[in-house]
């Protein structure tokens, strides 16, 4: 039977203490505040990870920190408004801290679901400082977009370097339709092509999109949903049940 509220912020000290006991994963969203043009919220990339990440726990009976709403949005820049950014040392030292605290309350498995791009650096960072310092720690940094092939190439339909484009804009319209501005809707292609280099926000997007959110349509947002949840749980569960290979 599924768990229907697996947030840690929701339990008590006993409850978190006894999944842990039990073999619960720690299941921490990681996502952002930052433009999304000017059809979405600037939440956007943590209600997603949060969503799914609670939705897929659900399921497997693990647990979900509360969603870490700041990442590493420095490629936004301060051109539009909206952006709230960490740098990425700042970033990487949180992460650490919450997953210290994690293998203190006794979990021995951590799962970060990411919800942003340029998140993986300092999340990663943060990984290997952990299994450094806490060599009984799993831990694992999976990005939403990347859960698997099928999924990866969902998100990328319309523009490799996806950002507020129709997948994420589907997928908004299904989970939370009154965050979407339809009238504010624009396109624009993704002019990275082809190209070796890195480039900020504003020296490839105009409005801050990068993709055809006008394609949009919730019901492709709520199969995107369920195609990410599905791939989370089926994480979830070969994680709690993998043991340490023996040598």
């Amino acid at each position: 039977m599924a768990n229907p509220n697996p947030r840690w912020a929701a339990m008590p000290m006993t409850a978190v203490g006894a999944a842990a006991r039990e073999g619960a994963i720690a299941v921490l969203p990681v996502g952002a505040t930052e433009q999304h043009g000017a059809h979405l919220v600037t939440g956007t990339d943590t209600l997603f990870a949060e969503r799914v990440s609670v939705a897929a726990a659900a399921r497997t009976h693990d647990i979900v920190l509360p969603a870490l709403p700041y990442g590493c949005s420095l490629g936004h820049t301060s051109h539009w408004p909206g952006t709230i950014s960490l740098h990425p040392v700042t970033m990487t030292a949180v992460v650490v801290e919450v997953g210290r605290w994690v293998h203190t309350s006794g979990f021995r498995k951590l799962v970060l679901v990411n919800g942003h791009a340029t998140n993986g650096p300092p999340c990663q960072s943060a990984l290997l400082q952990l299994r450094h310092e806490l060599p009984d720690l799993r831990p694992r940094f999976v990005s939403l977009f990347d859960l698997s092939p099928a999924i990866a190439a969902r998100y990328a339909e319309d523009a490799p370097d996806f950002h507020a484009n129709e997948a994420e804009t589907s997928l908004m319209m299904h989970l939370a339709p009154a965050a979407v501005d339809s009238s504010a809707i624009v396109d624009e292609p993704d002019r990275t092509v082809g190209r070796v280099l890195l480039y900020p926000m504003p020296a490839v997007t105009a409005s801050g999109v990068v993709g055809a959110p006008s394609r949009a349509d919730a019901v492709r947002g709520a199969e995107l949903f369920d195609a990410l949840v599905d791939a989370l749980a089926q994480l979830l569960f070969t994680a709690r049940a993998e043991r340490d290979p023996e040598l």
